[in-house]
């Protein structure tokens, strides 16, 4: 990985050894039923050239981050039913693949939830498609989610925080902003 690269990530490592972290990560849930949040960080996304498809880049650094996902959920056990796992990063990439092979910067980015309880299996927010015209300046996704939205939904859900607590913690986001249903019932 480059030092450019590296910075980037402050220092964050690539995926490749997510998943025995992740057995490490389980190991201490399991020991230690406090435990109620940890953070992982995982660098090397931004690949702006030879991303590739099945193979490439990117598909390098997800492969290793599907098995740490997986890996997680098996070791937990019984416990990965009153677990929620958010995936996401901070910046989003262009929808088009530049002259390089990969994506430049670019604005809307996905999020991944997992767990127990959360109503999977779909895709949530605005999608309007990659069409020129439903791109943001022709070129990104646009932003049609506050991610604080779906982190103070996780907040209040899983870890239970009451309105005032939610308050403190995402203090500038706007209220009623169009909630997501993300857990079942």
């Amino acid at each position: 990985m480059s030092s450019k690269m590296q910075a980037a990530d402050n220092g964050a490592p690539l995926p490749n050894g997510f998943p025995a972290d992740a057995a490490r990560l389980a190991t201490m849930m399991r020991n230690n039923p406090k435990i109620q949040l940890a953070f992982v960080a995982l660098g090397g996304w931004d690949t702006h050239a030879r991303q590739g498809a099945a193979s490439g880049q990117l598909a390098g650094r997800l492969a290793p981050l599907g098995l740490g996902l997986a890996t997680l959920a098996e070791r937990l056990g019984p416990m990965f039913d009153d677990t929620t796992v958010v995936v996401m990063s901070e910046f989003g990439r262009t929808a088009r693949e530049n002259g390089n092979g990969g994506t430049d910067h670019g604005h809307g980015n996905a999020m991944w939830l997992l767990g127990g309880k959360i109503a999977g299996g779909k895709v949530l927010g605005d999608w309007k498609g990659v069409g020129d015209a439903d791109l943001n300046e022709g070129r990104d996704l646009p932003v049609t989610t506050d991610f604080r939205t779906v982190l103070a939904q996780v907040a209040e859900r899983h870890l239970r925080l009451p309105d005032r607590q939610l308050a403190q913690l995402f203090p500038d986001m706007p209220r009623g902003a169009g909630a997501l249903q993300l857990y079942r019932g």
